[in-house]
């Protein structure tokens, strides 16, 4: 106010030069010559500024209206502002709000649900690709169709097959279909035939969640971090895994005769298992039979691995809340991966994109991620992971070379 006043006191002036005063106040013409007539018009009173509100407000409704929308909502809470705007259009007909103003009354409110963000579907676009040279280089693993036995107990066969010898590694039938029943059998399996380099999977429970980060459940993380390579087949398409379905119409000679409870059905899987593995021969194994081919069990041990990513990725450990802290900036990765390392590459502005050992958990946003502080950390300039670790060494397990991992 005190700049407008001695402008236009020295403007006013006889030989004032008006364009030099506004220089010299660092203001355009245009406003000099608006103060200057403000002042002639109102004095100093007019030199006060003036609101820049609009004298009039098209997206501002009448409380009269603003009531009958809400009114109308609380007796219908399910009606959006489409139904609700022809509603009261039958009433007010051309005094009726447009249906955008009925939406912003709802909203105003707080009467709008807020909806969940569409989920990405982790899936396979292509049938697997996978080179089979020795036992031990693949396994299959599925659920066979369930039948009852005699006293009607569900009796649901967890099936795991070598795909080069075509060994029968398990015939399990399980009380459940679970995670930590599944990696109890797997577990067993381990100990006593080693760990395969690779399984073939279908997308269902509970080896694949088709909705979290890179498809991946606590069971098939867990897989993961044994260095085991997780192939998917296509969603709804069992020639993927032929052989393996191949080998469940044979089984199903079980179901013909049941046995009278679920308990009294294993010993007969397991004879089957015997007979396929050790009498029945193999065209496709030149009339050999699985256990003659597939020799000695894998060497790889059970043990889980700690996840190495080359050297231009950033490493965090996930926390219990499912999520990894950047700078300050906590992003959800998913409760599968609690207690793991991830690795992130950046993929420019605030755009990384997540693993876990080679699998691809798609991309994170980081906000406000300082991208000088990783380069000198990368250049060893200082400790980037410090504030990470102090974080998850409070409470959250690390991942170690022991199997003892969160349970799937």
């Amino acid at each position: 106010m005190s700049s407008k006043i001695a402008f236009v006191e020295q403007a006013k002036r006889p030989g004032a030069n008006i364009s030099a005063l506004c220089r010299e106040h660092g203001i355009s013409r245009q406003t000099g010559h608006k103060w200057l007539k403000r002042f002639r018009k109102g004095g100093y009173e007019g030199l006060q500024e003036l609101s820049r509100s609009p004298s009039s407000s098209p997206s501002r409704t009448s409380a009269d209206i603003v009531a009958a929308v809400l009114a109308l909502r609380a007796k219908h809470s399910s009606w959006g502002p489409d139904k609700l705007t022809r509603v009261i259009r039958r009433e007010l007909l051309d005094d009726a709000p447009s249906r955008a103003t009925v939406a912003r009354i709802l909203k105003a409110a707080g009467k709008v649900r807020s909806r969940r963000p569409r989920v990405r579907v982790w899936h396979v676009d292509e049938r697997p690709q996978i080179e089979v040279q020795s036992p031990n280089d693949l396994w299959t693993m599925d659920f066979k169709g369930w039948w009852k036995a005699k006293n009607g107990q569900r009796c649901e066969p967890l099936t795991v097959r070598d795909a080069m010898s075509r060994m029968m590694l398990a015939v399990v039938l399980v009380a459940s279909s679970n995670a930590a029943t599944v990696r109890k059998v797997l577990e067993k399996l381990f100990r006593t035939h080693g760990v395969p380099k690779a399984m073939l999977v279908d997308n269902g429970s509970p080896w694949i969640n088709a909705r979290a980060r890179g498809g991946l459940t606590k069971l098939s993380a867990w897989l993961v971090s044994l260095g085991i390579r997780l192939y998917r087949s296509r969603l709804g398409s069992p020639q993927d895994n032929g052989g393996h379905e191949r080998m469940h119409r044979d089984l199903d000679e079980l179901s013909l005769n049941p046995a009278k409870s679920r308990r009294a059905q294993q010993p007969e899987c397991d004879r089957w298992r015997m007979e396929f593995n050790h009498v029945r021969p193999h065209d496709a194994l030149g009339g050999k039979t699985p256990a003659e081919v597939y020799g000695t069990p894998s060497l790889r041990p059970l043990a889980v691995r700690v996840p190495v990513y080359p050297a231009d990725f950033i490493t965090r450990r996930v926390l219990g809340d499912a999520s990894i802290t950047v700078k300050n900036d906590r992003v959800c990765i998913g409760r599968p991966l609690v207690g793991y390392r991830i690795g992130l590459r950046h993929e420019g502005g605030l755009r990384w994109r997540a693993y876990f050992f080679d699998c691809d958990l798609g991309i994170i946003e980081i906000a406000g991620h300082d991208v000088i502080a990783d380069q000198l950390a990368e250049a060893g300039l200082i400790d980037d992971n410090a504030d990470d670790d102090e974080a998850g060494d409070s409470g959250d397990a690390s991942v170690d070379s022991t199997v003892n991992q969160p349970a799937a």
